[in-house]
């Protein structure tokens, strides 16, 4: 059995380039599409606070990109990368509990995702916006089932 778990951690799904790409990336394009109908539903209220709070989002967003590729680049090269996946898994490095705070970022990657569905804001984004919001909600959930069933083939023999 504990030949089995080792597998499942050395995978393919368990290196940086599937996760930033698959989860990452597509977390980071919900955060800058919030971010974008925060300064456009804010603008269009002449909502001070929620324009801030757009750019303040996008500049996360921004961060948590960088992050991300940073990430790619550090794995390809054959290193360690200095930084997590996200700003958020970078403050749970200070508690030493990067995986904890990743998985409080997910948390709040889903509820954006909530939030916009919810809240009818996601009929506000333009034909390529939501072009974007497609391809990393499928980029995501198509690669959480892949993992699942990959997960489950393994567990099987």
């Amino acid at each position: 059995m504990p030949e089995a778990s080792s597998k499942i951690e050395d995978s393919f799904f368990q290196t940086p380039i599937f996760q930033a790409l698959t989860i990452g990336v597509p977390f980071c394009i919900f955060k800058l599409l919030l971010g974008t109908l925060c300064v456009r539903v804010g603008t269009e209220q002449q909502s001070g606070l929620l324009v801030f709070s757009g750019w303040a989002i996008t500049a996360w967003a921004s961060a948590d990109l960088a992050m991300n590729l940073t990430r790619v680049f550090f794995y390809i090269a054959g290193r360690r990368s200095p930084v997590e996946y996200c700003t958020i898994a970078q403050v749970g490095r200070l508690f030493k509990r990067p995986q904890l705070f990743l998985a409080i970022d997910t948390f709040v990657s889903f509820f954006i995702i909530c939030f916009a569905l919810w809240s009818g804001w996601i009929t506000r984004l333009n034909p390529i916006e939501s072009y974007l919001w497609y391809g990393a909600t499928t980029l995501n959930l198509i690669s959480l089932s892949m993992v699942n069933i990959w997960l489950e083939l393994k567990r099987g023999s």
